[in-house]
């Protein structure tokens, strides 16, 4: 396999070793360094599988828009190798569709114009089928309805589907969204990511850039944690979050006798905050602390099982957090 390489001092270019190409993206040692000495990504070692929403996080200034600009081919990396789809960037392209910070469109034009002008811009695509394309696009993000109706008078939710929309007006195995949700209110957030769930189950692989923790922990099934250009953590979101332990949290009028009781049971780590006491669930069942402490006459509110969240991870990992819910 021939990927996309550039070592210090070497030729943009350079051959590298060869690779599997199974996974949508790999970089190695992926780095991009400003003038005037600023590192905005560093030795950046990713693998994105194939088939896979993939949450790309970190707050913003990270480097990850410029970890995606190096992806599609528009910004030099200073050192490292990647490849796009098993190839590099500039033969991967046509399988790509991006959406890096929102392509302009007419508002004067209905979205079906909006995306014939966005579609005669590409010289790889066909003509004779432009139109029955642009409907397909517009169907496939649920703008068919709205085909003829000006982008002015386009909800947000519905400009950004437009947008996902002109990304996919040819096909595509990987689709790249560099926070596609940013600046939506909630009903626009929930269509998009109801969109990108529908895209991946048809089997395009999802690229998804984002500051909002909750939002890709509810969308995507793997993710990778950026801070400062560098990686700090990567794989399913599951493992991400594996060696965390849960936490029972039990809402009761009188935390200090229920923070006895889960101390009695041999619960690690109990905490008491105003009504709420939680520790370490360990092996416990939690129907029998919640049965422990109704035997000892403590008034119980409320009782859950917490388990850790991206957020949890990320603080645990770099002492520090970001957005949450935008």
């Amino acid at each position: 396999m021939t990927v996309t390489t550039q070592e210090a001092g070497a030729p943009f270019g350079a051959a590298p070793p060869a690779w599997p190409g199974a996974d949508a993206i790999v970089t190695r040692g992926l780095t991009k360094r400003f003038r005037g000495g600023q590192v905005a990504v560093d030795a950046l070692d990713l693998t994105v599988p194939r088939g896979a929403v993939f949450g790309f996080l970190g707050p913003n200034g990270s480097g990850k828009t410029t970890t995606i600009r190096m992806l599609l081919g528009l910004v030099t990396p200073t050192a490292g190798e990647y490849a796009v789809l098993g190839l590099p960037a500039a033969r991967a392209l046509p399988r790509v569709g991006a959406l890096v910070e929102g392509p302009a469109f007419y508002p004067y034009l209905s979205g079906t114009a909006n995306l014939l002008r966005f579609d005669a811009a590409d010289p790889s695509a066909r003509r004779a089928t432009a139109r029955r394309r642009a409907a397909e696009a517009l169907e496939r993000v649920g703008l068919s309805a709205a085909a003829g109706k000006r982008y002015r008078n386009y909800s947000l939710g519905m400009r950004q589907r437009l947008a996902i929309a002109a990304a996919l007006l040819g096909p595509r195995e990987l689709l790249i969204l560099d926070e596609p949700t940013n600046g939506l209110d909630p009903q626009g957030t929930r269509e998009v990511r109801a969109l990108v769930k529908e895209i991946a189950d048809g089997g395009t692989t999802v690229f998804v850039s984002s500051h909002l923790l909750a939002e890709v922990e509810q969308m995507c099934t793997h993710a990778a944690i950026m801070r400062a250009g560098r990686l700090v953590a990567q794989g399913t979101i599951a493992s991400l979050g594996a060696g965390r332990v849960p936490r029972v949290r039990v809402e009761t009028p009188d935390p200090a006798r229920a923070a006895a009781v889960l101390g009695t049971l041999g619960l690690a780590d109990v905490r008491a905050d105003g009504d709420e006491v939680t520790a370490e669930l360990g092996g416990h069942r939690p129907e029998m602390i919640n049965a422990a402490l109704v035997g000892q006459e403590v008034a119980v509110r409320g009782l859950a099982v917490v388990r850790p969240s991206l957020e949890d991870v990320f603080v645990g990992l770099t002492g520090e957090g970001f957005d949450v819910d935008g």
